[in-house]
């Protein structure tokens, strides 16, 4: 129900990727924002703030939670990175099947648009720095295509 509701807030605009951030958007802010608070926040945070020691492994040889605030290295990579992240894993966009990390793919679990939307919203709770940091990565990533 959450994706068809989303769906009919916005659509991606045409001189950009389908999956181009839009954290100015207040209509896919508030999809972010829910969907943030049901599948991301448990672990990452309710601000972003991640797991303690996320730069060490556990005993379970898994990374802990990385932030997504400005902390963290979230607004270093391009806006498709953090889609095919979020949507296939880590272990699929890197190309190694036996990586096991604690973050799960959620391809058939949220809409590209709720992929969108919540990255979206976590682009909105960065400084203006980390926003325009980004900004640049994407345009990087973009003239490499």
């Amino acid at each position: 129900m959450l994706a068809l509701l989303a769906g009919a807030f916005w659509w991606p605009r045409s001189d950009a990727s389908p999956h181009a951030l839009r954290p100015d958007d207040a209509a896919v802010l508030a999809v972010g924002v829910r969907v943030y608070a049901q599948h991301c926040a448990s672990c990452h945070g309710a601000r972003g703030e991640g797991q303690p020691n996320w730069r060490e492994r556990g005993p379970d040889g898994l990374l802990p939670a990385p932030p997504h605030d400005d902390s963290g290295h979230t607004w270093h990579h391009p806006d498709e990175q953090l889609f095919a992240l979020t949507k296939h894993g880590l272990a699929k966009v890197i190309g190694q099947p036996d990586y096991r990390s604690a973050m799960p793919a959620y391809d058939g679990v949220l809409s590209d648009q709720e992929i969108v939307a919540v990255l979206s919203w976590i682009k909105a709770q960065w400084p203006p720095q980390a926003w325009r940091h980004q900004d640049q990565v994407n345009a990087q990533a973009a003239r490499g295509r």
